[in-house]
């Protein structure tokens, strides 16, 4: 796992199984974005199976199965669809594309887990709502600022516990590195990427519906820009965004591509978490100038002050849960409507946004 870089971070935690061997069968496809293979660990931890794997590209199947040599490799995504025994395929397609493979996967009659953003349009994200309802399959996403930080995923504890009272509000910061010569050409294409709010701002909004309980927003401000990358014109690399919840909480974050190479980590992401009792910060993968630890949670309360350092003590319960959810069709891990209002709000964010230009 390489902390300075973003687009191969795979955190693993530790097994933690909630089937028996051979219950929970999944394969992988369309290897993109390397956010598969944190997506794939967390689902093994977890007990599930990994038994195939397709893409077009034989060497990126190759780097994959170096790393998860269990998984056979499949001719055509026909192949992949028609295996019966596959009950979930993952998948980190190029953002464009990874709508209409989910319908096609759910049509196929299996369970779909996308990396973020899920869409890149509101007509994409309609057509799969219509796809869940008439199939019954899931849609799910892995929005991994949450889901694979385990000082976040405490944080969700401690709100719902009450420990800040009411939330009021939620600031994010979600800096990442370019390393542009690493990147796929389609990561600076504005049509297959989607937009930076749509793009990595969707952990953002994620986040801020999860810790303030939120079942909808409206966005009250949205901007982006190209300030220093002019070799990449269609590239936004800063964003930021403002909303109020159903409930009245706001939320601002802002997203950009500024990481410099002085920096540990591939990115110096932050949460403040905002309640009528107290507050969390989160400094989930670097803790700036002291030591290199991840998942540092900040509690201030009536008690006092309190820092909790959370890396390897948590786990990360979500694949646990949505497996479970998968085999009984539940919905504990994360609502189906939960991952569609998150993408929702991110599409809208990104079709309100203004250009800045000097």
């Amino acid at each position: 796992m390489k902390n300075s870089d973003g687009m191969n971070y795979a955190p693993q935690g530790k097994p933690a199984p909630v089937v028996k061997a051979g219950e929970f069968v999944f394969a992988a496809t369309a290897l993109d974005h390397g956010h598969i293979y944190g997506m794939c660990n967390g689902l093994i931890e977890a007990g599930g199976e990994l038994r195939y794997v397709h893409d077009p590209d034989p060497a990126k199947v190759a780097a994959f199965c170096e790393k998860f040599p269990q998984a056979k490799p499949l001719a055509s995504e026909g192949d992949l669809l028609e295996k019966a025994d596959i009950q979930l395929v993952a998948a980190a397609a190029v953002p464009s594309e990874r709508g209409p493979l989910g319908c096609r996967v759910m049509e196929a009659g299996k369970d779909y887990f996308t990396d973020k953003t899920p869409f890149t349009s509101l007509d994409q994200l309609e057509t799969a709502r219509q796809v869940v309802a008439k199939t019954g399959r899931k849609y799910m996403v892995y929005f991994s600022e949450r889901l694979h930080v385990e000082c976040a995923e405490f944080a969700v504890q401690l709100v719902q516990d009450g420990a800040i009272g009411q939330v009021v509000q939620v600031t994010g910061f979600g800096p990442h590195r370019l390393s542009a010569p690493s990147r796929p050409a389609w990561f600076f294409e504005r049509a297959k990427y989607g937009g930076i709010l749509c793009d990595i701002g969707s952990h953002q909004i994620e986040q801020f519906l999860t810790y303030t309980g939120a079942t909808d927003a409206r966005v009250t401000h949205a901007a982006v820009a190209n300030w220093a990358n002019p070799e990449y014109p269609e590239l936004e690399d800063f964003g930021e965004a403002s909303l109020v919840a159903d409930n009245g909480a706001t939320n601002f974050f802002r997203v950009d591509w500024y990481t410099p190479d002085g920096l540990h980590s591939w990115g110096d992401g932050r949460t403040f978490i905002l309640g009528t009792k107290g507050y969390i910060e989160l400094r989930k993968y670097i803790n700036v100038a002291t030591a290199r630890v991840q998942d540092n949670l900040f509690l201030v309360d009536d008690k006092g002050e309190n820092h909790i350092e959370l890396h390897g003590k948590v786990g990360f319960p979500f694949f646990g849960k949505f497996i479970l959810d998968c085999l009984n069709r539940t919905e504990n891990a994360m609502t189906q409507a939960h991952a569609f209002k998150a993408a929702e709000l991110c599409v809208k964010a990104q079709e309100a946004a203004i250009t800045l230009k000097r």
